[in-house]
């Protein structure tokens, strides 16, 4: 039987609402030309039923607590930025594929059970550089994803439009139901691999690894279950959890409720929110929002990141070391990590709290090629992987999970991998509009990587 984990009250000193971030100084909020419109949008949307449960959310915050202990492990991987255009059924299938084929490699690498979150369902805003964006003289507000604007470089498209807010709900709530029908419905079961298969049968360098390992698993679950004299029901469906970038804080305050029988405040436009480097001022209202909701939060942390700001951090986000409350999300670059995560470390260690530490090992290794595109290398990404691994080691610490930026479809966005793709080859499918993702035949292989060394 589930128990209800302590509540992270604010101090009374600083009573908390769901609005009391309005007070604090808000970044990367866009600015609506019609403030009726946007209050309008709002209240349609706290109406509107909540995209995932408060039992959900517990039940997530069991399972970092696990990995934060070195009991799990979390896979958390996805689009940087979903449009609307992709709710479809192709690729968010594809991205179910991608992370089951990747957690079935790490179950059986390391030994762990794997939970799975799926930047999906969600992910719809972006935060930028710069407020406008300014091309053959024209200046313009920057593109900040489908839930605020729209990418064309047109007047009519990059206005801000509150009613993209509910535009977002309708797609976060279609997808989620499509991957909920597909998790019940047999889609994962182990019995069947082959139901989701990505075609890498034929091509991949890594195809006979990969069926090496789904034999072996075959092998024994059928010997399992033939010890037990019967099918193990729970083979025949797995969890996928969301997770976005919280960064529309009037999205996020909507959807913000209290449910039945359970105390505090449960933002149920997701499982598990994440506050981004710019975002992440202790005094700005990002960190004030969450520091009153009962969801478990993740911050990523970088090179910037001083000992004081993470030790306020955590007083805000993690004042009653709750199990599972909080993750750290490292992005700190290839050939950095010896010496930038230590500090971080010896900081959570000395304020006496647990975190769950995951490796961001895409956004530290972003590099543009000599025509301009924005890409990463995949030997970079696995380096920065490798590197926390042993560091977390070296400092009697736990990495308990890795954060990518992927897509199960055939995209050229990363250089790199088995199949050695080249900056040339970049412009053969490059898709994205933000940040570039590995394709599913890169993902796979990272995991087959990461497997490899954790049985080492």
């Amino acid at each position: 039987m589930m128990t209800a984990s302590p509540s992270p009250v604010p101090s009374p000193a600083e009573p908390w609402s769901p609005d009391s971030w309005r007070s604090r100084p808000a970044l990367q909020q866009p600015t609506y030309p019609d403030a009726a419109a946007e209050a309008r949008a709002q209240e349609e949307l706290s109406a509107l039923p909540p995209l995932v449960t408060s039992w959900e959310v517990e039940t997530l915050k069991e399972e970092i607590a696990a990995a934060a202990r070195g009991e799990g492990f979390l896979l958390w991987g996805g689009d940087c930025a979903e449009t609307f255009a992709d709710c479809r059924p192709q690729p968010i299938t594809a991205k179910l594929k991608i992370l089951l084929q990747m957690s079935l490699v790490l179950i059986h690498g390391l030994r762990l059970q794997v939970t799975r979150v799926g930047r999906f369902a969600g992910q719809y805003a972006k935060p930028r550089s710069s407020d406008v964006e300014t091309i053959d003289g024209e200046t313009l507000p920057s593109y900040r994803g489908d839930l605020v604007n729209g990418i064309e470089f047109e007047a009519s498209a990059r206005r801000p439009d509150p009613e993209r807010m509910l535009r977002g709900y309708e797609r976060s709530a279609l997808t989620l139901n499509f991957i909920r029908s597909l998790s019940e419905g047999g889609f994962a079961d182990l019995h069947h691999p082959e139901y989701w298969q990505l075609g890498f049968a034929d091509h991949s360098p890594n195809a006979g690894a990969y069926q090496r390992r789904v034999a072996e698993i075959m092998t024994s679950v059928t010997m399992m279950e033939k010890l037990a004299g019967r099918h193990v029901s729970g083979l025949k469906r797995v969890d996928f959890y969301t997770s976005h970038e919280a960064l529309h804080l009037t999205y996020e305050q909507a959807l913000t409720h209290r449910v039945p029988r359970r105390d505090g405040w449960w933002d149920l436009s997701t499982h598990l929110p994440w506050i981004g480097m710019r975002t992440a001022d202790p005094d700005g209202a990002h960190v004030e929002f969450f520091r009153g909701v009962r969801n478990p939060v993740a911050v990523k942390v970088g090179p910037s990141l001083g000992r004081d700001q993470l030790l306020r951090l955590l007083d805000r986000l993690h004042p009653d070391d709750e199990p599972g409350r909080l993750t750290l999300i490292h992005r700190l670059g290839a050939g950095r990590v010896d010496e930038l995560l230590p500090p971080l470390v010896e900081a959570v260690r000395e304020s006496g709290r647990t975190v769950l530490w995951v490796c961001d090992p895409m956004h530290g290794n972003t590099q543009k090629t000599a025509k301009g595109i924005k890409t990463r290398r995949f030997e970079d990404i696995l380096a920065e992987v490798e590197e926390s691994f042993t560091t977390h080691r070296e400092l009697g610490s736990i990495l308990g999970g890795i954060h990518f930026e992927l897509t199960g479809e055939d995209v050229t966005e990363c250089t790199g991998g088995a199949r050695g793709l080249d900056e040339e080859g970049l412009e053969r499918d490059y898709r994205s509009f933000v940040d570039p993702r590995l394709n599913y035949e890169q993902a796979l292989e990272m995991a087959l990587l990461i497997a490899d060394r954790g049985r080492g």
